[in-house]
């Protein structure tokens, strides 16, 4: 299986193989050790990109593609002049993340969180091409008609719909002050809010990570976004709360206080996003970050339970929800949580479903 690479993406904040922090805590695993390492030792070929921590779904995927490829950053064109940054980013020549990426790789994309959004519009992309980024000399990656390099794509805890972690504190109706928090918990919130708006350069507001979430704009990205009938397609939804007798939702008490605030308003929030669309009851299970009922499956895609004896392309393969918190499902921020049993399981079942076809 030497063409098969499964290719890790990190979410909102996160980090990979090309930053130093990661040989002191690696993303995928945390506080339970390093799944990639450890899925390597089972002999197979894992590798974990670097993406913006905070970028939009679109620049990510751009930095994505030159990860791969062994090229520089080309956002295109039209996109950096269009929100004024840097056409091109850093340079990968010499370094790229997998030893080819041509005709014959075989790509199983796994994302965590934004990850999800990531590794979804880099598959659209290497697919349908950008017509408007292809004047003159440009990336390849915009060209497109390369679909056949994807086997596979999983999302882990990824907020396909938008999370009211955003939308929530926009919402004039709804009042964020209300809610009893503890010092700790207050302490945390903003260490979180101060960690998930640094970067290295400064954003444009509509093309980064923090916009990209927002409800609305979770749905404008879906609606351009479609599932090709030759992948296979899993999504992995979380949930690290409970129903109280009032039809709200609270955090388990050992959820990482980092999300404890975000999740007790989440649990509690019932409106609208700034278009309009109806935010009801059924939004309020959450992992901590993410709405558990969008980490299910993009809404306006087709989606099937997952039966380990009928796996399906061309549509989400929705596992059972995990009763997790957000970073718990990558090894736990503060609480250690072995997740490697589940990863191992997962690129099994792909690994089997991908030597199948090739029988």
């Amino acid at each position: 299986m030497e063409n098969l690479k499964f290719i890790f993406v990190h979410g909102l904040s996160g980090w990979g193989s090309y930053d130093e922090q990661n040989e002191r805590l690696p993303y995928w695993g945390l506080k339970s050790g390093d799944i990639l390492k450890k899925l390597g030792e089972q002999g197979y070929a894992v590798f974990s990109a670097s993406v913006a921590p905070h970028g939009s779904a679109y620049d990510r995927a751009c930095e994505l593609y030159a990860q791969l490829s062994g090229t520089i950053v080309d956002y295109g064109k039209t996109h950096s002049e269009m929100f004024g940054h840097a056409r091109f980013g850093t340079d990968f020549r010499g370094r790229a993340l997998i030893d080819a990426f041509d005709e014959n790789t075989k790509l199983v994309l796994i994302g965590h969180s934004f990850g999800g959004a990531t590794i979804r519009l880099f598959a659209h992309i290497l697919e349908k091409g950008i017509k408007e980024e292809c004047i003159g000399e440009h990336s390849a990656f915009f060209d497109g008609n390369r679909a056949g390099n994807i086997f596979s794509i999983m999302t882990v805890a990824a907020p396909h719909n938008g999370t009211t972690a955003y939308d929530l504190y926009e919402d004039p109706f709804f009042d964020t002050s209300a809610m009893k928090l503890t010092l700790k918990e207050k302490l945390a919130a903003k260490l979180m809010s101060r960690t998930n708006s640094a970067d290295d350069r400064e954003l444009p507001s509509e093309d980064c990570a923090a916009f990209d979430m927002h409800i609305d704009n979770a749905r404008k990205l879906n609606e351009k976004l479609s599932v090709n009938e030759n992948i296979y397609y899993f999504s992995q939804p979380c949930s690290y709360t409970f129903q109280q007798k009032d039809g709200t939702y609270y955090p388990e008490k050992d959820m990482s206080v980092t999300f404890r605030k975000t999740s007790k308003l989440m649990g509690i929030y019932e409106g609208k996003s700034k278009e309009g669309c109806s935010l009801g009851k059924e939004w309020r299970e959450n992992d901590g970050l993410v709405n558990t009922i969008s980490s299910t499956y993009p809404f306006n895609q087709p989606y099937v339970l997952f039966d380990k004896d009928h796996v399906e392309k061309g549509k989400w393969n929705v596992f059972e929800t995990k009763h997790y918190d957000h970073m718990a499902m990558i090894g736990g921020l503060i609480h250690a949580c072995d997740v490697f049993p589940y990863y191992l399981e997962c690129v099994e079942m792909i690994s089997e479903l991908y030597r199948n076809e090739r029988k």
